[in-house]
């Protein structure tokens, strides 16, 4: 059988690359935009159209590129107002105003309708600003007015193709924004368009705005496909491309980690492997923050970097706890980041973006206090398995050990949220409970899964003292310690010979 060999246009070099200026974007692209092609971004009002369109073309002017801005819909004033919320100086890109404004009369200046202006003046306007802007970049902002100008489909669907054909002609990369308001979907721009990306502005009942990127198609071009999260802030915008867990590691790890208490550690056969995620079940007050910050305090002393989200707690609370202020040295150093995150402000791309950081920054230990604050900064909460189950895969793969801190709204006799399957998202699950005991309440923990190693079945005392966590012995006399109100076990009870 012979050789197989590439044709011609495989051999073919890529296509250069136009960046689009916002780096999270470029991320999704893996690179960029092929230049010299047609591109549409659609999206509804608010949803970050004409920022993204001006950032494109900042970021060709800032590479010496010649741009061109051409609004339809808004005035140059406008436009200009737009950047100067940014910070951004728009000198250096050519900006003209393809509608006429008009006084309708003498008291008060409007924009002429769209029907109202040929399309033959349109492309005499349009192409006289090509030629003496000569650019590379251009931006159409937007096309929904072109479509009101040439009053039906089949018209319009001819000029979109002319528009491509003329830019393409003037090897120009061409930026087409659309606010969404045709009666029906324009499919057929879909398929004129090189690449499309669609944008969305979701409002919520509690908390910021969420909004969303999504590639809807690059031609010849792999791309990360999926909901993006993006945000837009004084500056212009952040997009937080979708997280991908990296390959799998090829060998488990070996490594423990210790959290400094023989006692503690001997319930999990001799510690927890490196890289593997722990759940921490049960009530308030019961112990998961201390426990997972004893962890933090003792891996310090060995040199091993720490990145604390707090979902559900207060970076005054923590220093309040006994074990929390021994990392105050710690935290000062840089060894130890604190984070304290408003699940109603911040989207969970963001929150990825900063566990991203902490991970390349070299911390080995991760600590979510509480897993549902992260939950409620999900709109999606019903694809929250699959979120998670990523983020502790990408971790995993990092070799990063994580702690997730999981709140049960039972004081006494808590039932496992059926929605947190955490046998499927961590590797090692550590439950807590309160429970009463001759008029005193008190703490106890078992080790209820802990994956790849022998582990002790019994329940132990915890006491949380001013040096830090104590693990009692075994609490051998009870029985339904689980259910909040423990019996003493009938022959504890036999009074003796």
């Amino acid at each position: 059988m012979s050789e197989l060999r590439p044709d011609s246009a495989s051999a073919l070099p890529p296509a250069p690359r136009a960046s689009t200026g916002i780096p999270g974007l470029d991320e999704v692209f893996r690179g960029g935009l092929p230049s010299g092609y047609m591109y549409l971004v659609t999206g509804n009002a608010g949803s970050g159209k004409t920022t993204l369109a001006l950032h494109f073309l900042l970021e060709g002017r800032d590479r010496g590129e010649r741009v061109l801005y051409l609004s339809l819909s808004e005035t140059v004033k406008e436009i200009e107002e737009i950047a100067r919320s940014h910070g951004w100086s728009l000198e250096g890109i050519e900006r003209q105003e393809i509608a006429t404004f008009q006084r309708e009369n003498e008291s008060e200046q409007t924009v002429f309708k769209a029907s109202e202006i040929e399309l033959s003046e349109f492309r005499a306007r349009l192409e006289a600003a090509v030629t003496h802007a000569n650019p590379s970049r251009a931006v159409i902002d937007s096309i929904s007015e072109l479509r009101l100008l040439a009053g039906d489909s089949r018209q319009y669907r001819k000029q979109i193709a002319a528009l491509k054909r003329y830019f393409g002609e003037q090897g120009c990369t061409l930026l087409l924004t659309d606010d969404n308001t045709a009666d029906e979907a324009d499919t057929f721009l879909h398929s004129l368009a090189h690449g499309v990306v669609a944008l969305t502005r979701l409002a919520r009942t509690f908390g910021g705005t969420r909004r969303k990127l999504e590639v809807i198609k690059v031609r010849a071009l792999a791309f990360t496909e999926g909901l993006h999260d993006l945000e837009i802030r004084t500056g212009g915008l952040i997009v937080y491309p979708r997280l991908i867990a990296a390959a799998p590691r090829d060998a488990a790890p070996t490594e423990m980690v210790s959290s400094g208490l023989p006692a503690l550690d001997a319930l999990l056969g001799g510690g927890i492997h490196r890289g593997t995620s722990i759940a921490l079940i049960g009530p308030s007050g019961t112990g998961k923050s201390t426990t997972a910050l004893q962890y933090v305090h003792h891996n310090l002393s060995h040199g091993r970097k720490a990145s604390i989200f707090l979902f559900d707690e207060s970076l005054r609370t923590l220093r309040l706890n006994v074990v929390g202020a021994m990392l105050a040295s710690g935290i000062a150093a840089g060894q130890v980041s604190v984070d304290r995150i408003d699940p109603a402000e911040l989207s969970p791309g963001d929150f990825i973006a900063r566990l991203r950081k902490a991970v390349e920054a070299g911390a080995r230990l991760i600590v979510v206090d509480g897993l549902n604050g992260y939950l409620n900064s999900m709109p999606d909460e019903q694809f929250l398995r699959l979120h998670i189950h990523e983020l502790l895969a990408y971790l995993n793969a990092s070799n990063v050990t994580t702690f997730l801190l999981i709140n049960q709204p039972h004081t006494l006799a808590p039932d496992v949220d059926d929605e947190l399957d955490v046998s499927y998202l961590a590797d090692t699950v550590i439950l807590y409970r309160n429970y009463e005991y001759r008029g005193e309440l008190r703490r106890a923990l078992s080790v209820l899964q802990h994956r790849g190693a022998s582990l002790e079945r019994t329940l132990r005392e915890l006491t949380v003292t001013g040096e830090g966590i104590v693990i009692g012995e075994p609490l051998t006399d009870f029985r339904g310690v689980l259910t909040g109100t423990p019996m003493m076990d009938a022959w504890h009870e036999q009074p003796g010979p």
